[in-house]
């Protein structure tokens, strides 16, 4: 319930959960910051328009598009095993450990 929110909030997109996918560590080795993020695979239901006009209201999510798994290898993302995971609907999700963050 909280990811099909927030994604709502985020996007104006109504999603349907899938199974998990990833489970990524970040770390600052500056710092004592450690972040675990749990990514899931999941689907559009209804249109996957966004509407042009749309803004989130927090201002997090500032540019979007939707990207071919061709495409995602190209483009700079993170986490940096997301690209390999995201499309592969065969797999049990995949752990990586203690990515450094990106200042």
């Amino acid at each position: 319930e909280n990811l099909v929110r927030e994604v709502f909030e985020e996007t104006g997109l109504d999603i349907e959960v899938g199974a998990p996918c990833l489970v990524n560590e970040f770390h600052d080795p500056g710092s004592a910051f450690h972040q675990v993020d749990v990514y899931f695979r999941c689907s559009v239901r209804g249109s996957a328009e966004i509407d042009p006009s749309w803004q989130d209201s927090e201002k997090i999510v500032t540019k979007w598009h939707w990207v071919r798994q061709e495409d995602l290898v190209r483009l700079p993302h993170k986490p940096d095993s997301l690209g390999a995971v995201a499309f592969d609907t065969t797999s049990a999700p995949t752990y990586d450990p203690l990515e450094p963050i990106v200042r």
